[in-house]
């Protein structure tokens, strides 16, 4: 049972409201809605800023409401402007729909499709898009939009103030989320669009094209606040050393390791936007936090909640036994299909040529070439010291060649320096 009186006031408890229209707060709480959130296909897995919508649906269904999921097989071929400085690289129809089953086989894991309530649902709006005829379009839904209006949204006039502008496909998507949202208005009866508060623009435009067409007037936006970078940047799925949903990407380890790593200053606000943590529990975490930061509780707590969420329980034990290995040194933890995780989700420019190995290369080169060392002479001091290790063994001669027995699973080397820095090299 959900711990808060209504929906609004858990939101804002967990500062995942950023803003909704006028009337939005007292639909959500005086009664069951059907409510929907989109994902354009634009790669095969969602990301981490993805979470925050797909528990803003998690949470409305709690409380009773109907959720929707649209995947825009659809709005994917055109590409959503918003939160972008430069044109999206258009997909090709087989890739949308490949990204489109890995979208959907994510999706399934936070929402309950099969609810006798009020089961979640997940529709491509593509079914509904590619029918429309351009004539007709023009007439009955584009005259509803004032190009002034459209060219004031910051999607717009962001890209519009760089040289290299905007096209016409990309300024023509708010049209189409708009006629989504219309679309189901008509055919689920949905009232209310939920998105990202980079999707203000979009979401305005849809409770606007609804109540000049509808009279019942009972169209509704509400916006969450946007996961970004350390830089400021929107997190999202194109963006270099993204974190995604897809074990096959971003193992757990690495998820958990992501969020292990908030600093004190963001991670109070993380468990309370990612997690399921109620008020009492929330406070007691706090309390600890501020006494004895070094304990990192609640770094703990949070990189562990998130890690179960996405990955189950097997994701967060293989999260937990690497994390034990790699960052605690004690190695002997490790199974050989945790070298094969960290093999598939390593670095590839941290490659060495099998043909390296068996021309002869020693621990003290390889410390240099792969930038744990700036020297050679640093290097060999470090071995000296027994400050190198490969694989959890010390190395104390740096003349020592690299051989086929240092590898795990016959195509993996952690070289480290200290008890900290770690270098997963891949064999090839």
């Amino acid at each position: 049972m959900p711990n808060f009186k209504n929906i609004i006031e858990e939101l804002r408890w967990r500062n995942a409201l950023k803003d909704f229209t006028t009337g939005a707060d007292s639909e959500l709480i005086n009664g069951n809605i059907t409510c929907y959130n989109g994902f354009d296909p634009t790669a095969k897995s969602l990301h981490i800023g993805n979470l925050i919508p797909i528990l803003g649906l998690q949470r409305l269904q709690k409380y009773g409401h109907s959720p929707i999921v649209i995947i825009g097989g659809g709005t994917g071929m055109i590409g959503d402007p918003s939160g972008r400085s430069d044109e999206r690289k258009l997909l090709s129809l087989e890739k949308i729909e490949e990204n489109l089953q890995g979208i959907r086989s994510q999706l399934e894991k936070f929402l309950d499709f099969d609810s006798k309530k009020n089961p979640a649902k997940i529709i491509n709006n593509a079914e509904w898009l590619k029918k429309i005829n351009l004539i007709d379009f023009l007439r009955d839904t584009g005259k509803f939009f004032n190009i002034n209006n459209m060219m004031s949204k910051d999607s717009v006039k962001n890209r519009l103030s760089r040289d290299e502008g905007i096209s016409f496909t990309e300024f023509s998507y708010q049209l189409l989320q708009a006629y989504d949202f219309l679309y189901l208005f008509k055919e689920y009866n949905c009232t209310f669009q939920m998105g990202g508060s980079d999707q203000w623009g979009n979401i305005v435009a849809g409770v606007d094209l609804i109540r000049k067409i509808s009279s019942k007037n009972k169209a509704h936006g509400i916006t969450y606040p946007l996961l970004t970078t350390s830089s400021g940047e929107k997190f999202g799925k194109s963006i270099d050393g993204a974190v995604t949903l897809d074990s096959e990407v971003t193992i757990p380890y690495k998820l958990f390791q992501y969020f292990f790593n908030s600093s004190d200053d963001e991670v109070l606000d993380y468990i309370k936007l990612f997690t399921d943590i109620n008020q009492k529990d929330f406070e007691e975490l706090t309390s600890v936090t501020i006494k004895e930061p070094f304990k990192r509780e609640a770094q703990i707590y949070l990189a562990k909640e998130i890690t179960h969420l996405v990955h189950g329980k097997k994701g967060l034990d293989d999260a937990l036994r690497q994390t034990e290995g790699l960052n605690k040194g004690n190695w002997q933890v490790l199974t050989t299909n945790d070298y094969e995780d960290l093999y598939k989700n390593s670095d590839k420019s941290s490659n060495l040529q099998r043909s390296k190995i068996k021309e002869g290369i020693t621990i003290q080169k390889l410390t240099v070439d792969f930038d744990l060392c700036k020297s050679l002479g640093e290097s060999k001091r470090l071995i000296s010291q027994g400050g190198i290790s490969i694989n959890g063994n010390k190395i104390l001669d740096p003349e020592k060649n690299v051989s086929d027995k240092d590898l795990k699973a016959n195509k993996i080397i952690i070289l480290s320096k200290g008890k900290k820095t770690h270098k997963i090299i891949t064999v090839d």
